[in-house]
């Protein structure tokens, strides 16, 4: 019994490339997915429900490692989305989800978060893991918090993806 070694990934495509990259991934054979919502465009003369993609220039592909190199050659992908060096991989629940979501809503609205100064957060991964924190300062990827803990003010240099932002 052979285990199925093919997982998701995230692609970076050029600005609104993505249907075209989800088209030239499935004609190559790939296992592709492009969420779209459907949203209502008014133009002067008249009103329209079109797809538009919910993530601006990123599709899902899912492969196995040997087929990395083949899903860079597709004409309008710019790259892997990267994780501690390598490509991302994204769970199968995630994207059922996103896919389970997108079945229920229309005119969904996808914006990233945000962390500005003073923000409160939860650290998700790493020694500190579950620790509220502040946000001190932003730099890309990085962020600078400051962690109140018995009595001392430490400050870390955290990665984006390892922290929660705490709703209000």
């Amino acid at each position: 019994m052979s285990m199925d070694k093919k997982s998701w990934y995230a692609v970076y495509t050029k600005p609104r490339w993505e249907k075209k990259v989800y088209a030239l991934m499935q004609e190559k054979g790939l296992e592709a997915y492009c969420p779209l919502n459907r949203v209502r465009k008014k133009w002067s003369d008249r009103i329209k429900w079109v797809n538009e993609p919910l993530f601006k220039s990123y599709v899902f592909v899912r492969i196995d490692e040997a087929e990395l190199t083949a899903v860079r050659m597709v004409s309008g992908v710019v790259n892997f989305v990267y994780w501690l060096g390598k490509p991302a991989r994204v769970k199968d629940s995630e994207i059922d989800v996103i896919r389970k979501f997108l079945d229920d809503y229309s005119e969904v609205v996808a914006t990233p978060v945000s962390l500005q100064k003073d923000a409160k957060i939860t650290i998700r991964r790493g020694a500190l893991m579950d620790k509220e924190a502040t946000v001190v300062r932003v730099m890309n990827n990085k962020v600078q918090v400051i962690i109140e803990s018995i009595g001392f003010s430490l400050v870390a240099l955290i990665d984006k993806s390892n922290l929660s932002l705490i709703e209000k």
